[in-house]
């Protein structure tokens, strides 16, 4: 039975956790953009080298992490997410990403994917991520712009595509300001470069007839949709 659940609802994701991993499953497009942020995501410089994953969910990044190099901690709110996660090698641990069980400075990548737009506080939880950052370590971060293009695009017309994000999984109200997230992270100590991102169309229609695996995610200059951002912290 389908449960029909008010808008960004997180028991959404526990309604869907087969989903996790199935190729053609209702999390297609979160594997996609996982593939794409991992290109931003430096390989490991030493033995180690920790990866924080904030809103792991199911794990995804597992295998981008494992191939960089990277000890890599998931932290998430839904034990049944993170029971998925385990599974795939991930070091779960069950938190709220707006106050991580962590020590300041002991992460050497922090990723924050498609979360942002999922919290009302999402300034705390870019606080939190740049806490645990290590001075010289890589933030990356992807999520939705608060503009008509981010709710048309990823609420209007992508919650009806095959693979898209299930219906009523976002809420464009919590889309997020670009500026204000450059502005803050800066404040924090990250300059951050961001890029818009999109799916490949060939890919996509090779995916749909089942002649792709999976969809390309391409960088583009429009930030006002889907979008990424990456960084360095300073070193003081």
């Amino acid at each position: 039975m389908v449960i029909a659940r008010p808008r960004n609802d997180p028991a959404q994701y526990d309604d869907l956790l087969d989903h996790w991993w199935a190729p053609r499953g209702a999390f297609a497009m979160l594997h996609w953009i996982s593939t794409a942020r991992a290109r931003l995501v430096p390989p490991a410089t030493h033995s180690g080298a920790l990866l924080v994953d904030l809103a792991c969910g199911g794990g995804l990044m597992a295998p981008h992490a494992a191939r960089l190099g990277y000890r890599h901690v998931g932290l998430d709110l839904s034990a049944a997410g993170l029971r998925v996660a385990a599974e795939h090698g991930v070091a779960a641990v069950r938190a709220d990403v707006r106050a991580l069980p962590l020590a300041s400075a002991v992460a050497d990548v922090v990723v924050a994917g498609e979360v942002l737009e999922h919290v009302d506080e999402p300034l705390a939880v870019l606080a939190e991520a740049v806490r645990v950052l290590r001075p010289g370590g890589t933030l990356v971060l992807d999520t939705i712009a608060d503009t008509w293009w981010g709710r048309f695009s990823s609420i209007t017309v992508a919650e009806h595509l095959p693979g898209g994000p299930p219906p009523r999984l976002h809420d464009g109200r919590l889309f997020i300001d670009r500026g204000q997230l450059v502005g803050e992270c800066s404040r924090l100590g990250v300059d951050l470069t961001v890029a818009g991102l999109r799916l490949s169309a060939t890919d996509y229609l090779a995916w749909l007839v089942g002649r792709r695996p999976d969809v390309r995610m391409i960088p583009t200059r429009s930030t006002a949709g889907l979008f990424q951002a990456h960084g360095t912290k300073r070193v003081r």
